[in-house]
């Protein structure tokens, strides 16, 4: 029995591989994973399951000690939760399960996962051993896309595809919503939409009179996801894909480019994360160094940012403000929301110190502001 290794991280195949069943317990399962062992699951869909979680909560009680010299700073807090979260991931992602050619899961009780693996792998080439934890990702994703997120803005669903960020935190639609826009985006006029992911917010300016909007994505899923959307929305006429370059090509103008990238300077670990880190500011800085050549006479570029990376001291204000100036921007307006979602919002545990957030300050104080600017 054959199957090719495939992640969706890139972590690599296992060097020693057993089988496991039911009959495993979960104390034995964390020394063979802990030891660099994968186990291919041979038993019932539902106690794999059960062994993930109670692996998980091995991995939390034996979390390393921080690595940095302060790990009080909300930096370095940030680098070590992001260690720790690899560390365990690769640990969680050494139990194992063969999908068949057809990407069928022989598991007993077992869902069928077929549909939700054609989405995100496309057809198959043969059978394939994929972590636990990547599938239910999968899985979790075919739901997020078949359910839709219900966007107030647009009184409808936004279906996400399986590796485009859903627009689970609104207070950044709600914000591009209100803004007042430039004449020169109205009525015949054009906006780009750059990094698109599910078109959410390409929609919302059409949806609010703008004449035609370019949507780009370096993601060529987002940029189908993105038109899928944009068909559901019956804005097919007004919403264009324009390749996955940063600006669409061939230098054209457009009365207001609307951006709104990774919100902290990191390296993602998957496609998804993607959506959340952008190393070195690379997306913020192409946008702003790009903007005063793209903005038609009277236009506007909208920057949609969190502060939450200058909450955790991987950017100050001064350095946003820095780079507005070398680009030759200036900002006309502000808007400013407060985060709406669960890990903003919710009570700190008051039993288990492990549980505790070392971010949850930061997350608890940060503001999501849209930037108007325009060229000085």
């Amino acid at each position: 029995m054959t199957a090719r290794w495939h992640s969706e991280t890139d972590a690599p195949p296992p060097a020693r591989v057993v089988l496991a069943d039911d009959r495993l317990r979960a104390d034995a399962a964390h020394r063979l994973i802990s030891q660099g062992t994968a186990l291919l699951w041979q038993g019932d869909y539902h106690g794999a399951r059960q062994l993930l979680t109670a692996l998980a909560r091995r991995a939390e009680r034996e979390a390393r000690p921080p690595r940095s010299a302060d790990p009080t700073t909300p930096g370095e807090a940030f680098r070590d939760q992001r260690r720790e979260r690899a560390r365990t991931a690769g640990l969680l992602g050494r139990l194992v399960v063969r999908l068949e050619a057809d990407h069928a899961l022989l598991l007993r009780r077992a869902p069928d996962v077929r549909q939700a693996c054609r989405e995100a792998y496309g057809p198959s080439d043969g059978p394939r051993v994929v972590a636990l934890r990547e599938l239910l990702g999968i899985l979790g994703a075919w739901q997020w896309h078949e359910r839709g997120v219900h966007v107030p803005a647009l009184g409808a669903r936004v279906h996400p595809h399986y590796g485009v960020f859903a627009p689970v935190r609104g207070e950044y639609v709600d914000l591009v919503a209100r803004a007042p826009l430039p004449t020169a985006a109205l009525g015949h006029g054009s906006a780009f939409d750059l990094g698109t992911g599910t078109g959410v917010l390409a929609a919302v300016l059409a949806r609010r009179g703008v004449g035609r909007v370019l949507v780009t994505d370096a993601n060529p899923r987002a940029l189908v996801c993105a038109l899928d959307n944009a068909r559901r929305l019956g804005l097919t006429d007004r919403v264009r894909p324009a390749g996955t370059g940063l600006y669409p090509s061939g230098g054209r103008r457009a009365g207001l480019v609307v951006c709104n990238p990774p919100w902290l300077p990191a390296e993602p670990t998957s496609a998804l994360e993607q959506g959340v880190y952008d190393p070195g500011g690379r997306m913020l800085h192409g946008f702003l160094g790009g903007l005063a050549d793209r903005l038609a006479p009277g236009g506007e570029g909208w920057l949609i940012l969190s502060d939450l990376a200058e909450r955790l001291d991987l950017r100050s204000r001064a350095d946003l403000r820095t780079a507005f100036a070398a680009a030759g921007l200036r900002v006309v307006g502000r808007l400013d929301t407060r985060p709406r979602h669960r890990r903003a919002t919710e009570a700190a545990p008051r039993t288990d110190v492990r549980a505790v957030d070392p971010l949850r300050a930061a997350r608890a104080a940060e503001v999501t502001s849209l930037w108007r600017l325009a060229p000085v």
